[in-house]
C-alpha cells in the first residue's frame, strides 16, 4: 500500500530504472533468441531463470560473456553472443509514458538518484539510447558497478550513505514489492510503483 509523501518530508528522490523510468519487455527479448536460434518463445521463456548466473552478472562478478555461456546451456539453443546481446538489449522498448516531465519537473526542486539492478551490456546499451532522460540523475547506482543489488541491506545501505541524508528523507519507487519491502526496511520511505500515474500522485503530494 502507498501512503501518499507529506511535503517537506523528502530531501531526495530515488528511482529504479526499468519499469518506472524505462518501460522493458522480456518478450521482445525471447522473441528475437527464439527467431535465431529457430524455436518457440515460449519455449525459452520457460527455461530462463534468475538463478545465480543472472544475480552474479548483475553484480559484476562475471561478464557478458560468461552470462551468455551460462545461457546457451540453461535454454539449450547455440546462438552466437551477438545474437544473445541483440536480444538481451532488445528489453528496452522506451521511457515509460509522462515520465519524463515528471522527473524534469522534480530535479528543479530536489536531487534525484537511480538505483538498477542491472549489468553491463545493459548499462552500455541504456546509457547511449537513453541519454536524455537519465540525465536528470545526479548519480545512479548501479548493481554491477557497487557489487550489491536490490532487495539486499547491504545495497540499500550503500546507496543511503552515499547520497548522504538520513533514509527517512529519501523516497523510493520501485515497480518490485520485494524491493520495497526491502528499502522500507532499511527505512527509507517508498512507493510501489505500477505505472507512471504513482509517480505524479507522489510528486503532488510533495508539492511538486
Amino acid at each position: 500500500m502507498n501512503l501518499p509523501p507529506v511535503p517537506h518530508s523528502v530531501d531526495a528522490l530515488l528511482f529504479d530504472l526499468g519499469r518506472v523510468v524505462l518501460d522493458i519487455s522480456f518478450d521482445q527479448v525471447m522473441t528475437c533468441w527464439a527467431g535465431h536460434a529457430g524455436c518457440a518463445p515460449a519455449d525459452l521463456a520457460g527455461r530462463f531463470v534468475v538463478n545465480d548466473s543472472f544475480k552474479h552478472h548483475e553484480t559484476g562478478r562475471i561478464d557478458d560473456a560468461a552470462f551468455f555461456a551460462n545461457l546457451r546451456q540453461s535454454l539449450g539453443i547455440g546462438i552466437t553472443d551477438a545474437q544473445f546481446l541483440e536480444g538481451w538489449n532488445a528489453i528496452f522498448t522506451g521511457e515509460m509514458p509522462g515520465i519524463a516531465p515528471l522527473l524534469a519537473g522534480a530535479a528543479k526542486r530536489l536531487p534525484l538518484y537511480a538505483f538498477s539492478n542491472t549489468n553491463p551490456a545493459h548499462v552500455a546499451h541504456f546509457s547511449r539510447a537513453y541519454a536524455g532522460v537519465l540525465g536528470h540523475f545526479r548519480e545512479i547506482f548501479l548493481s554491477s558497478s557497487i557489487g550489491l543489488r536490490k532487495p539486499d541491506a547491504e545495497a540499500y545501505d550503500h546507496v543511503i550513505k552515499a547520497i548522504g541524508v538520513p533514509a527517512s528523507r529519501i523516497l523510493f519507487f520501485d515497480d518490485s514489492a520485494a524491493n520495497i519491502e526491502g528499502a522500507r526496511a532499511r527505512g527509507l520511505s517508498a512507493i510501489h510503483v505500477t505505472s507512471t500515474d504513482d509517480v505524479a500522485r507522489a510528486l503532488t503530494a510533495l508539492g511538486i
